[in-house]
């Protein structure tokens, strides 16, 4: 049996039209309106009211920096509406994970790492320092220093 629904198309204005309730799949050139509806109600259980479908046709390009054509392929998209409250998971923009902290080994904290899980690009870490321990850190680095030198001209 041939997948009817191939994958989701993520745009700037699929994202758009995903806020307003109207989602857009990739499908496959023979499937209908009917088939398409039953496919996204039966894999994300949700109740569809609107299918509109836009076939897309073989495009030939040109590459300026290389030498030949390339082909982009026939295709076509179905824009689902679904009924007011529902949404596809797949669409959504992910919020913030947990945050996770750095302490020094006394058990100090130095800086916070937030990491942001993106549907399309994987895990983005992001460390933010906190001055006031890094503050502290530096003001018992410099007492070490200083007793170490000290230690040193009382031994000479």
């Amino acid at each position: 049996m041939n997948t009817i629904i191939k994958k989701p198309i993520i745009s700037e204005k699929s994202m758009i039209q995903a806020a307003l309730g109207q989602y857009t799949f990739l499908v496959d050139r023979e499937a209908t309106k009917v088939e398409i509806r039953k496919a996204i109600e039966q894999k994300f259980e949700v109740n569809v009211i609107s299918v509109k479908t836009i076939n897309l046709k073989q495009k030939i390009k040109m590459q300026r920096s290389r030498k030949g054509k390339f082909i982009i392929p026939a295709a076509k998209k179905a824009i689902v509406g679904l009924k007011k409250g529902q949404k596809i998971t797949l669409f959504e923009n992910v919020s913030p994970t947990d945050d996770v902290e750095v302490r020094t080994a006394e058990g100090e904290k130095i800086a916070e790492v937030k990491e942001k899980k993106s549907f399309l690009r994987g895990t983005k870490v992001k460390i933010e320092k906190i001055s006031e321990q890094k503050e502290k850190i530096d003001k018992v680095n410099l007492r070490k220093r200083s007793a170490t030198a000290e230690a040193q001209k009382e031994s000479k």
